[in-house]
Formats: structure tokens, C-alpha cells, sequence
């Protein structure tokens, strides 16, 4: 392998790039059988070392294991705890209270007509108007509304915005004759 270069998977034999920070020492791919495979040589090189092979057995390494659990009581209770620990309570639904309907007048409500909106075009309205106040966004929301569906050719009961003059023939307003 070299050093700044690619290497061979030990385990599949694809040629692979290396972390950059582990580059040297880096021989198994990032596939799931290769990180299997390594973590199984890991684990052999580490049985096959004399000290290692009976880390897990006898008496003093129960005691070890004893005097650990002594010092961390319920270590392996409180990862279960708090995995099951909700950030809410639960809420049961309940079926809301009998209203009246409130009468239509064939206008939309102020509320309806800003939350049928969507909050970006809430925004952009209530800049271009320079209010935050419903009443404000409302009238421009019309204004914008039917000022959008007569350049569109949708709004003939607004005379005012149904035709649009034929700047073809005409020059701009208050323009000089040359």
C-alpha cells in the first residue's frame, strides 16, 4: 500500500482509498462483510495473545467484574430507562365540545383567507405592503389576488384591470418627442 494511495481490501480484494486519518494502518474496505471480517481478525489477534486468552475467566476477573458493577449500580438499567423516557405525554384525543356553526356571509374570514396562504407568501406580502397587520395583508392579498388574474385574463368583472392599454402604439408616459 502506499501511503498516499489506494490499497487492497484484505477481505474482498477491491481496491479501495483509506481514511486520511488512519491511512497507514487501514487494510479492510468500508463494505459490511469486510468491517465483519476485520472485527473477527481483530478478535483472533487479541485471543491469540497470551495475557488475553483468559481475560474473561477465573476468579479475579469475576472479582474485577463484581467490584465494577459495585461501583456503577444500575449502569445497564438506566440505558433502557432512558430509551423508553418521552419527551411528551401521551395525550388522550377527546371529542371537542358541541359549537353552533357560525354564519356565512358568503366573505371569507380574515383567519381563512391568511391561512389558506402560505406563510412565505404571508411574508412576502406583509413586506411589500410594510405591515404585519391581518387587515393590511388582507387588502393587498385582494389587490395582489385580482391584479394576478386580470394580467391572466381570468378577471373580466374588474374593469379597471381587465384591459391593459397596447403600449405598442404609444410611447412612455410624459416621454419627449425626439
Amino acid at each position: 500500500m502506499h501511503p498516499r494511495g489506494a490499497c487492497k481490501c484484505l477481505h474482498c480484494g477491491d481496491i479501495f482509498e483509506p481514511d486520511a486519518r488512519n491511512r497507514a494502518r487501514q487494510r479492510y474496505c468500508v463494505k459490511p462483510p469486510c468491517r465483519k471480517a476485520r472485527k473477527a481478525a481483530s478478535q483472533r489477534a487479541w485471543l491469540s495473545k497470551a495475557d488475553n486468552r483468559d481475560y474473561f475467566r477465573g476468579a479475579a476477573n469475576v472479582e474485577r467484574v463484581r467490584a465494577w458493577r459495585q461501583a456503577h449500580p444500575g449502569y445497564w438499567k438506566r440505558r433502557r430507562a432512558a430509551k423508553g423516557a418521552a419527551l411528551q405525554d401521551i395525550l388522550i384525543p377527546q371529542p371537542p365540545a358541541a359549537t353552533k356553526e357560525a354564519k356565512q356571509d358568503g366573505a371569507l374570514a380574515l383567519q381563512d383567507l391568511l391561512h389558506a396562504q402560505a406563510p412565505v407568501v404571508v411574508g412576502l406580502i406583509a413586506h411589500l405592503a410594510g405591515t404585519t397587520l391581518q387587515d393590511d395583508i388582507a387588502a393587498m392579498t385582494r389587490t395582489l389576488h385580482s391584479r394576478g388574474r386580470a394580467v391572466l385574463g381570468i378577471d373580466v368583472g374588474r374593469p379597471d384591470y381587465a384591459k391593459t392599454p397596447d403600449r405598442s402604439k404609444t410611447g412612455a408616459a410624459y416621454a419627449a418627442p425626439i
